[in-house]
């Protein structure tokens, strides 16, 4: 899961509610108004964790911040 900080407390809480733990990569809030080039930098900074996070076994429960 890919979610933005904003969302990091809901995204725990609707975790332990369901006794999951997704994988997630949260990046910087707010995302509707930043520059293209911004987007690019922190696609730039997320895509490794991510890609290693969809590539490997056990992904489960691991957690990266790029906040």
């Amino acid at each position: 899961m890919v979610a933005t900080t904003e969302f990091e407390a809901a995204a725990e809480a609707q975790a332990e509610a369901l006794s999951f733990r997704p994988a997630v990569v949260y990046v910087p809030h707010p995302i509707q108004n930043r520059t293209a080039e911004e987007l690019r930098r922190i696609a730039d900074h997320a895509v490794e964790p991510i890609l290693q996070m969809l590539c490997t076994a056990p992904a489960l429960g691991r957690r990266e911040d790029f906040s």
